[in-house]
């Protein structure tokens, strides 16, 4: 390999460093792994709240103990917590769905790229 060559793969070695770096904040700020710790949070009190309205629930309805809440208060507030968590799935799946158009574009991008610079190479070959 020539010097040339070398030098060449060396910048798109540079190049393709850069990207990847860059790649990787992105992911981060759409919700990588840096927000992996809060959905887990929010994923257990999701559940815990829940787990306890349905023992509130089942200790009035089979036990019949006096609880804090009124009798359907506990199915509005499990049917408002699901919505939520149901709006917040929407709106991650919504950050990936953005993010891998981002990349299918960037793939078309560079792809049109390297298709203008084949053209120009066969003209000037022949």
């Amino acid at each position: 390999m020539s010097e040339k060559e070398i030098k060449a793969l060396q910048d798109e070695l540079e190049q393709y460093k850069k990207e990847k770096d860059k790649i990787k904040s992105i992911i981060g700020s759409i919700g990588g792994k840096s927000l992996g710790k809060y959905d887990k949070i929010f994923n257990i009190g999701f559940v815990a709240f829940l787990v306890l309205f349905f023992v509130l629930d089942i200790l009035r309805h089979f036990f019949h103990v006096e609880t804090f809440l009124p009798p359907l208060f506990s199915l509005e507030i499990g049917l408002l917590l699901v919505s939520i968590k149901i709006i917040w799935m929407i709106n991650k799946q919504t950050k990936v769905e953005h993010f891998q158009f981002w990349i299918l574009n960037s793939i078309e991008f560079r792809v049109n790229d390297i298709s203008k610079k084949l053209k120009k190479i066969e003209k000037h070959i022949k």
